[in-house]
């Protein structure tokens, strides 16, 4: 049998072997685990405090090339960098905006990161509006999309791809001041849009209030939208065919009665398991649902989480941006590419 070692337990390892001596860093333990699905997540698996001090900390995503966690603080126009041996640390400022900041932003940083390539990361950018591709040694960025039929985006959110070449991405009005009533808005609605390789848009679907987290199921059949409206938090599926075109939009999930009862956290950012389990931030925490939206558990910080992301040297760590801080925790599942 096979055993995967985590960036840690190498490095104590090369450092043992070199007689040198190694001590892990023993982080602060936060929250609890509550799951009807121990194949999933053992309810005894401790929270990680990894640390910051954030404004709001979002956008996670593992980089093999650097075998490290990148996430965003949005106000904070920042992106940082975790890594075990290492800790925190800044990896790009600004990540948006470059001062002087225009007027029609208080959350002048990026958000939802993911990976493109080996190379790349995409940047969904509240504060240029913007989406990009970004190369991760040279922080070089390329203009993916800033526009649509001639309008200026709202503030570009999250991402996710499909093997087509698409990229599907959220359009909520988050980085703009007063949102929707924000004069410099050209779009008159909040969209879900697919991105083609060749720059081509299609928006697939302008009725959702607060469209925020997407993802793809791992067959890549299905693509999962969250809401983080108040007043209607949900999430919403829709079938996609091999080609990446859209159709058969339902709820499968809803939140709003949890956000009533006092529960902190809007449907926001998600990660994909290996098995189609997908890992949804929400109130009270990160939602374990099952692919038809089943509440299966809950993964709580203490705290609003904005997204989340598998990594890891075997894909089993759950990264969390826990609003002023990252945590971590270990699952019984591999996410979804590892």
């Amino acid at each position: 049998m096979r055993y995967a070692l985590s960036t840690l337990a190498v490095l104590m390892l090369t450092a043992c072997a070199a007689g040198e001596s190694f001590e892990a860093p023993v982080y602060e333990t936060v929250g609890a685990i509550t799951t009807t699905r121990t194949d999933l997540i053992s309810p005894r698996t401790k929270i990680e405090k990894l640390g910051g001090e954030y404004g709001w900390s979002e956008g996670p995503v593992w980089v093999e090339k650097l075998g490290a966690v990148l996430f965003t603080d949005v106000p904070g126009n920042t992106i940082h960098k975790f890594k075990d041996g290492e800790g925190l640390s800044v990896w790009m400022k600004p990540s948006g905006a470059v001062p002087p900041l225009p007027d029609y932003t208080s959350s002048p940083g990026a958000n939802g990161l993911i990976m493109f390539d080996a190379d790349h990361i995409i940047v969904p950018d509240h504060g240029s509006r913007t989406l990009w591709k970004q190369n991760i040694e040279t922080l070089e960025r390329t203009v993916l999309a800033d526009n649509f039929e001639g309008k200026r985006l709202n503030s570009p959110n999250d991402a996710a791809l499909h093997s087509s070449g698409l990229i599907f991405f959220t359009d909520p009005p988050y980085g703009l001041k007063g949102q929707d009533e924000n004069p410099v808005k050209e779009l008159d609605f909040n969209g879900v849009f697919a991105l083609a390789p060749d720059g081509a848009m299609t928006l697939i679907d302008d009725t959702i209030v607060r469209p925020n987290g997407v993802i793809l199921s791992p067959d890549e059949r299905t693509l999962y939208v969250a809401n983080s409206d108040p007043a209607t938090a949900n999430w919403i599926a829709y079938d996609v065919s091999p080609s990446g075109e859209v159709s058969n939009r339902r709820v499968i999930a809803e939140a709003f009665q949890d956000l009533q009862a006092g529960l902190r956290g809007n449907p926001d950012g998600m990660a994909m398991a290996a098995d189609g389990t997908i890992f949804a931030t929400g109130p009270g925490g990160v939602l374990i649902l099952s692919p038809t939206g089943e509440k299966l558990g809950l993964i709580s910080t203490g705290t609003a989480i904005a997204n989340v992301t598998f990594g890891g040297e075997d894909g089993r760590d759950l990264y969390m941006t826990s609003h002023t801080f990252l945590a971590r925790t270990r699952t019984e599942v591999k996410g979804h590419g590892f």
